[in-house]
């Protein structure tokens, strides 16, 4: 059994090199709201939800990325809207928001 029901990894890479990067997307900001949403709602901790940063994830030209673990769900967003939506479709209700998924 998982230590938490979700492990959000948000990718927050920067890259230098002219490539595309999740960062370039405020990933990191959009991460910090999640992180205060899934707070807010009560929502974190053992055997709830953690939010967490990650380094690259190698998928960075579909746009910012988010992997949803033990689900292995990828989505990828625009704005804070669509945060919203994964939390409360995925993290509180159980569904995959199918629109973002990649």
């Amino acid at each position: 059994m998982s230590h938490y029901k979700h492990h959000v990894f948000f990718c927050t890479n920067v890259r230098d090199d002219g490539r595309e990067f999740c960062n370039q997307h405020d990933a990191q900001g959009l991460r910090d709201h999640a992180k205060g949403c899934i707070k807010k709602l009560g929502l974190n901790g053992p055997g709830q939800v953690r939010i967490n940063n990650a380094g690259c994830m190698d998928r960075c030209s579909e746009g910012p990325v988010i992997a949803v673990y033990p689900d292995n769900v990828w989505y990828t967003y625009v704005d804070q809207k669509d945060i919203d939506e994964i939390i409360e479709e995925h993290l509180v209700n159980g569904r995959v928001v199918e629109r973002l998924k990649i």
